[in-house]
């Protein structure tokens, strides 16, 4: 098997740079308007009473911590490969936003059950401030949406780069961080709203109860979104392919080399927000010595890292096919067509 091209030229590491230095702009804006709707939702969740404030208070110490989760990922995320790690350290950033996830969970979605069961065993007697908590609903729907926004457009400018619409690019987005900045924005905005929902129930029967049900529609709501994102981590962790398009480029651009007769295998893996490894098997054509091989090798490399530059690794292995092998090929080809156009039918 070749050794894998080059690093990726200079340009390219500049492209990276200033897609960090967006995505920690979009990260830290969101830590900074958690952390001060955390500290004013747990203050009015005291001083008011009110459950559904607390419940959300919750939701926003799990937004904060899961910021600083991001942002120290995308630390790490960039060192340099090393004789440990020789293909880098992109997946820390799957790590850590698996952390995010279970912080969701347990600090969001548990607190935020135990409010709502809490208050709907044992209501509370006291008179509730209910301008208080509308006051502070209202600054932290403000900041969340804020918050939002700043995703929002962040996954706007992606889009437009790929050529592609917002929700297509939500759905494809390589970097971990972005969406689950965006999952908890999005899920902040609707928790509030159902914490104002919860409140105005409140005001208008006297009944503390649906405060204990807006407190657990947030907890279920919260260890829904961490199922998912725990999820999407885990998958990435394990060895993630690329996007199929991508895939399909790739065969592509393989398959119409003159050289090459037969793409046996093609395998990929995400090896960070935006690094991939491919390594494919090919049979060439009849008749190359030893030096032509290598040549085409590098040329071939060559040309994938410009037009697919996601691959930071490529493998070439050089092989003999056999019926065998050239009935893996067309299967190969067949599947990459059949996900590719469910990929398309889901996107429209």
């Amino acid at each position: 098997m070749s050794q894998p091209h080059p690093p990726a030229p200079r340009p390219r590491r500049s492209r990276r740079a200033r897609a960090d230095r967006e995505t920690k702009g979009t990260v830290v804006v969101a830590l900074l308007a958690n952390m001060v709707i955390a500290v004013a939702k747990t203050v009015a969740g005291v001083v008011a009473p009110s459950p559904a404030l607390m419940a959300e208070a919750a939701h926003s110490v799990a937004d904060s911590l899961n910021e600083v989760f991001l942002l120290f990922s995308l630390s790490r995320s960039r060192r340099r490969a090393d004789v440990r790690h020789p293909f880098g350290y992109g997946k820390e950033r799957f790590f850590w936003s698996l952390l995010a996830a279970v912080g969701i969970f347990v600090t969001g979605g548990c607190f935020s059950f135990y409010q709502g069961l809490h208050t709907w065993l044992s209501p509370p007697s006291e008179a509730e401030n209910f301008g208080m908590v509308y006051l502070v609903l209202i600054v932290a729907l403000l900041a969340e949406g804020t918050s939002l926004a700043r995703a929002l457009f962040q996954l706007h400018r992606q889009a437009r780069a790929r050529g592609c619409t917002l929700a297509q690019q939500i759905r494809r987005a390589e970097d971990p961080t972005v969406r689950t900045v965006l999952a908890e924005d999005s899920t902040a905005v609707f928790g509030v709203l159902l914490a104002a929902g919860g409140v105005a129930g409140h005001q208008i029967t006297g009944s503390p109860t649906w405060e204990a049900v807006a407190a657990l529609a947030i907890g279920a709501l919260l260890i829904g979104v961490a199922v998912r994102l725990g999820h999407e981590a885990r998958s990435l962790l394990v060895g993630q392919a690329v996007d199929p398009r991508l895939q399909q480029q790739a065969h592509t651009l393989l398959a119409e080399q003159k050289e090459i007769d037969t793409v046996t295998t093609l395998l990929t893996m995400r090896l960070g927000a935006d690094s991939a490894l491919l390594a494919a098997r090919v049979d060439l054509q009849e008749g190359l010595d030893s030096e032509e091989v290598e040549e085409v090798c590098v040329r071939i490399k060559r040309q994938l890292r410009e037009e697919c530059p996601a691959f930071d690794q490529v493998f070439l292995d050089i092989v003999d096919a056999d019926s065998n092998d050239r009935a893996r090929a067309r299967t190969l080809e067949r599947d990459l067509d059949r996900v590719v156009a469910e990929q398309d039918g889901s996107d429209e």
